[in-house]
């Protein structure tokens, strides 16, 4: 066997370690240094620890390469080098975090002018993150000893390298108490009001940027850690920092002083809306506002909501006039005055303080009139989907969302107050039912002269549809009510009428149906009430159910019969056919009309072609060489298989090879004991004389399993064929 034989290679690395003078260029050369360095060759590491070479492969990943050299190889050797560092070998982590001298050399790379090589800045931040989590405490009394380290990091925070070692430096030390220290330096530092300056208007955009993103990875991550800390811990001094009013107040002040500039509007509005975040930003949507009283991951500070509300106004100002930009040129025409990042910043801003459902912030929004002017925007920039959704989630946030009595925001009212203020305004002051109206005539004139549907139309729909469904059920459906019934009889009359014709015909069109087979029309529901109510389509339900049956052959039966324990792997000997007589023991389930006489042909055929191997059948070795005999094969893998069809009163029947059937088939079918024209060899049809089917007939199976072998997939076939020809 091949165990027998010795086939293991010496690594070539061995063979260069047998010189003397062998050079650490030389070994890194070697396709398979690394494979070695991680597979702990005990040589390798040795020479990779001696003084000299870790010095040089440091200075690799902290020193600008030649530029003569060429671009494909210029930063191949630092780039070995920072994979060797990092190879999270202890012998190596002990050297380099347990000398002085190597860790002033990297710190080096941190005094350099900006901007830094970006390759060289992951190289070191991927080298000093390593330490940071393998060699914590040496590395964090090392950077604590240095008074400019902070500074220097935010120096050079334009590139993202910086920023991910800030976040090593949050996220990676352990345990509990040293990561609190951590935290509290980091906070004398006063590295969250640095960076909130980072964002002012006057620095670059790039280093705007990168602060914004490493204050919103700085708030999850202290609040995903404040939630996985089940026992009692120090307050986050960070987390503290940055939701307390003079934080938000200064960023905001940061944002809005001297001239505005869409990057610090767009970064700094990044900030505020990850502060008001009350769950994972990928669960965002508008099925968490459909849910009624859900529990939110953790509530927003009330001193953010104080420092923003003074400046609510600043943002409405911004929709009136943003930052200037130039003419674009869209696939649907020039677009004169582009929307912006910043105006839509706002939007996404306005949507995360309605879902608050803080008082004083709704009624200061209301005294704006800010839905006002978003509506505005929802209808003016029909194309732009990002704006529509918001606008969107604004809506939802006013007609569908409450707040739980029992489970209070700290510091907030209750939401009945917003009713006052929010709902009459979106109502009467910016006229949402007259708006849905008009643009809806609007765009059946447009495309009645043979323009495009407007873009903004399947977000009208569905607010039209978050409308309707509060007004038959919700927290707010006795205001709607009210309010739908003071609008002017004519405005009332054309509602009534879009929502009980042309809404209704809109949501049926909107139905999604991916498969239309002649079997699925009995699942139907009757019923154009259910449709309204729930927010999938019915149908939904008809490709789910073909997608189980699609699957249920192979999840219920196959895997849990068709597998394989580990007794069968140890003890082959004894169990060579325990798996093969399983295969008979498969039971394929169908839910079909189970008594059609083509199941029970189906299942006939299937226990004749079927069945256990017999070991006293065959005692022949299997490895030896022997002629094969197509005719003895095909005699003794032959069975009989009778399918009727009640239409054209015939049978087909197939017996042994060489034997004698009596029932009559269709033209085209000899049997091998017949007569007339040329004898056909047995077993075989004349496909020359087969009479076609015109059309699918009730309860027949218009198929004949006519095959030497059969397999399990043939069956699942064969059996999804009668699901769907057995309702004709």
């Amino acid at each position: 066997m091949f165990w027998k034989f010795d086939l293991h290679t010496t690594s070539h690395i061995d063979q260069l370690l047998d010189r003397e003078d062998v050079t650490l260029r030389e070994l890194m050369e070697e396709d398979d240094v690394l494979q070695e360095c991680k597979a702990q060759n005990r040589r390798l590491l040795l020479f990779l620890s001696q003084d000299h070479c870790m010095t040089e492969l440091v200075n690799l990943i902290t020193t600008e390469p030649p530029a003569d050299l060429e671009e494909k190889s210029r930063f191949k050797f630092p780039n070995i080098a920072c994979e060797l560092l990092t190879s999270d070998v202890s012998l190596i982590n002990d050297k380099l975090g347990g000398d002085t001298s190597l860790l002033e050399t990297l710190y080096h790379f941190l005094e350099q002018d900006p901007p830094l090589n970006p390759l060289l800045a992951s190289f070191f931040s991927k080298t000093i993150g390593n330490l940071i989590a393998r060699k914590t405490e040496q590395v964090i009394s090392f950077l604590r000893k240095k008074d400019g380290f902070i500074g220097l990091v935010l120096k050079h925070i334009d590139a993202s390298a910086m920023m991910d070692l800030l976040l090593r430096l949050i996220s990676c030390v352990e345990p509990a108490p040293l990561r609190q220290e951590v935290l509290n330096w980091l906070s004398e530092e006063k590295l969250i009001q640095r960076l909130t300056e980072l964002i002012h208007t006057g620095k670059d955009e790039e280093r705007q940027s990168n602060a914004s993103q490493t204050l919103c990875d700085i708030i999850r991550l202290s609040r995903d850690q404040a939630n996985q800390m089940q026992e009692n811990v120090e307050t986050d001094p960070l987390l503290a920092v940055l939701e307390s009013q003079e934080s938000v107040a200064g960023l905001l002040k940061t944002m809005f002083e001297g001239e505005r500039s869409e990057a610090s509007i767009v970064n700094g509005t990044q900030v505020l809306l990850t502060l008001l975040e009350t769950r994972r930003s990928g669960l965002e949507g508008l099925m968490d506002l459909y849910s009624q009283g859900y529990e939110r991951s953790y509530t927003v500070n009330s001193s953010i909501l104080h420092a923003i509300e003074p400046h609510l106004k600043d943002f409405q100002q911004l929709l009136l006039n943003p930052p200037k930009k130039s003419a674009i040129l869209t696939t649907v025409g020039l677009l004169e005055e582009p929307l912006g990042n910043a105006r839509l910043h706002v939007a996404r801003l306005v949507a995360a303080l309605l879902q608050t459902s803080a008082p004083s912030v709704c009624q200061e929004l209301c005294k704006l009139t800010t839905m006002d002017q978003l509506l505005d925007l929802f209808f003016k920039y029909s194309w732009n989907n990002f704006l529509h959704f918001q606008v969107e989630l604004c809506v939802a946030s006013i007609l569908n969302h409450s707040v739980p009595e029992e489970r209070p925001i700290p510091g907030l009212q209750n939401h009945e107050e917003n009713v006052k203020h929010c709902l009459p305004q979106l109502f009467q002051t910016c006229r949402l039912v007259q708006r849905i109206l008009d643009a809806w005539e609007e765009n059946d004139q447009i495309q009645a002269e043979g323009g495009a549907r407007r873009g903004n139309m399947g977000h009208l729909t569905r607010m039209a549809n978050m409308v309707v469904q509060n007004l038959e059920k919700g927290p707010v459906q006795s205001q709607i009510s009210d309010l739908i019934k003071e609008l002017p009889e004519d405005c009332r009359g054309r509602w009534e009428s879009f929502v009980d014709e042309t809404l209704r015909e809109t949501n049926r069109r909107n139905t999604v149906e991916l498969m239309r087979f002649p079997f699925t029309h009995n699942l139907h529901s009757s019923s154009e009430d259910d449709d309204m109510e729930s927010p999938f389509p019915n149908d939904l339900s008809l490709q789910q159910a073909f997608s189980d049956y699609q699957i249920q052959q192979m999840t219920a039966n196959f895997v849990d019969q068709f597998g394989f324990n580990d007794e069968e792997f140890s003890e082959h000997d004894e169990n060579i056919n325990a798996t093969f007589d399983r295969i008979a023991e498969i039971n394929f389930n169908l839910d079909a009309d189970d008594n059609s006489a083509n199941a029970t042909a189906f299942e006939a055929c299937c226990k004749e072609r079927i069945r256990q191997f017999d070991d006293a059948e065959e005692e022949d070795d299997i490895w030896e060489e022997k002629e094969i005999n197509y005719a003895t094969q095909v005699k003794s893998r032959t069975r009989l298989v009778k399918i009727q069809d009640a239409k054209t009163n015939w049978t087909a029947s197939f017996g042994e090879a060489g034997g004698n059937s009596s029932s009559p088939g269709p033209a085209g079918w000899d049997s091998p004991g017949g007569s007339g024209g040329d004898k056909q060899e047995a077993g075989w049809a004349n496909f020359t004389e087969f009479q076609p089917f015109s059309r699918w007939e009730p309860n027949t199976l218009h198929t004949v399993l006519y095959t030497f072998d059969i397999s399990v997939w043939d069956i699942v076939t064969c059996q999804f064929i009668m699901f769907l020809v057995s309702p004709f």
